[in-house]
């Protein structure tokens, strides 16, 4: 099958995968958002920090690699597999002795038990991650997507039922490992793939030399992520934190959907063309323009509506979190296009680069924080808002000078569309108000109507200026 064709069946089946997968999970969590307490899920939020660097650990970038490698073997993927196996068991371990240590920094000592328990979950990921890693190899989606539904189903299905049971934070807990351990046995059910009893050395030290910069670059990127998750959890109260984390989830609903799913497909896409600059900046380009024309609007639209949203979904408990849930969704709009140029530093084979430049943005975020700290969790979120743009400009100076594609003009290609999307969320935001005011429909009919109102003029001023985001679209849709 020709690249381009399966190109657009793996965005398809990917977007599929992840928005019906991230659609279910938010489901999930609505409900469990009107059983548990915000403070609940700010003990869980208090442990991601350390069980995605675990992941990270765990894999070391080995998958990434084998994913470059053209003609990788099964000597390849049982060397990685027993590789994940033997780290996410030692990882298992330090986390499982250091709990305590973890409980007494955050002065919730619920968090040893818990964290004991939840750290499973790193074990149980690196049993499956070789039959994933193929099939986004193979950029079979659609398997994936009929792997991981059910899975999420069911365990939605146990925590919920523990949660009406009274199992509070240990109905989280259980849910996550419920996933994990369903997601592998259908794995290893619908994947043909079987590791042999062999591991090679040279083939471990291959991967490994690429990997482990990605990996490190990886940790960074975690660390970063989680960072204000930590502050929160530490400085300001357990409360505080839950809203937070639940704001965050509610805004990645759309930006990490949209990141991971263009991310799995351009990867293994752009490790094809990775010889051919000239291809490699045209696809890059249209896929770029592709992202923000439709995840600016619809961050900025969720923005708009947050007030009704929250209390629709969550109920007046949850209505604190609604200004931080406004900030990072304007902190998101160029989020998905960080993974997306790092990806062309992947398939060059510069992760030297990738981890200087982890290394360098890191860094300038590590001294914003410690400058905005003392004024309160907003002085954080307007950080986190600036930098998310910052990084992007810093990742793009890095990807455009190897496909001759500089940020100035990355920039230029991308103005329009933040215009007309800024612009038109303005006078929404304008007219949802004098709506409000004089009209005061319930908060299911404001969104529907505000949605309607936003998404119309937004397309119909796209059309009117002939933006060539909505031109590459038609082309794609109508192409036979």
């Amino acid at each position: 099958m020709e690249l381009r064709k399966r190109t657009i069946i793996g965005v398809c089946w990917s977007l599929a995968q992840q928005f019906s997968i991230k659609i279910l999970n938010f489901s999930i969590t609505v409900l469990l958002a009107r059983i548990l307490a915000p403070a609940e899920f700010g003990l869980i939020a208090m442990l991601a920090i350390f069980v995605s660097a675990g992941h990270v650990l765990m894999d070391a970038g080995l998958t990434s690699s084998l994913i470059r490698t053209p003609q990788a073997d099964q000597k390849d993927y049982a060397t990685v597999f027993y590789f994940n196996l033997m780290g996410s068991s030692l990882i298992y371990l330090l986390l499982f002795f250091t709990a305590p240590f973890v409980a007494q920094f955050y002065k919730q000592e619920p968090l040893t038990a818990i964290l004991r328990v939840y750290g499973t979950v790193i074990i149980l990921n690196a049993l499956f991650a070789v039959q994933h890693t193929i099939l986004t190899k193979e950029m079979n989606f659609r398997r994936q997507t009929q792997i991981q539904i059910p899975a999420v189903i069911l365990a939605g299905i146990t925590g919920i039922v523990m949660a009406r049971m009274g199992y509070g934070v240990w109905s989280l807990v259980w849910m996550n490992i419920c996933n994990a351990f369903l997601t592998v046995l259908l794995y290893w059910t619908f994947s043909s793939w079987r590791p042999s009893f062999s591991m090679d050395h040279q083939r471990l030290k291959f991967h490994f030399n690429f990997g482990y910069k990605i990996a490190l670059s990886s940790i960074l990127d975690s660390l970063h992520q989680n960072i204000y998750t930590m502050l929160i959890g530490k400085f300001y109260s357990l409360n505080t934190l839950g809203l937070y984390a639940r704001a965050e989830a509610m805004s990645q609903l759309p930006i990490v959907n949209l990141s991971y799913a263009i991310n799995k497909v351009t990867y293994p896409m752009f490790s094809e063309i990775a010889e051919d600059t000239v291809k490699l900046k045209m696809i890059y380009r249209k896929i770029m323009q592709q992202v923000i024309f439709w995840n600016a609007p619809l961050l900025i639209f969720l923005s708009i509506i947050a007030l009704p949203l929250f209390r629709f979904l969550l109920g007046d408990q949850w209505l604190p979190a609604v200004p931080y849930f406004q900030l990072l969704c304007l902190a998101g709009i160029i989020y998905p296009l960080h993974a997306y140029n790092l990806n062309i530093l992947k398939v060059k084979g510069r992760s030297d680069l990738l981890l200087r430049l982890e290394m360098i943005k890191k860094a300038v975020s590590l001294l914003g924080i410690i400058a905005v700290i003392s004024f309160g969790i907003y002085g954080l979120l307007y950080f986190q808002l600036c930098f998310n743009f910052l990084g992007y400009y810093l990742n793009s100076l890095y990807s455009g000078k190897l496909i001759n594609y500089p940020a100035k003009e990355q920039v230029a290609d991308l103005l329009p569309i933040l215009a007309i999307a800024g612009i038109t969320g303005a006078a929404t935001y304008f007219l949802d108000n004098l709506m409000v005011h004089f009209l005061q429909p319930n908060d299911g009919w404001r969104i529907l109507m505000t949605g309607l109102v936003y998404s119309s003029t937004y397309l119909f001023t796209s059309v009117f200026f002939k933006l060539s985001a909505i031109t590459e679209f038609k082309k794609l849709i109508f192409r036979k």
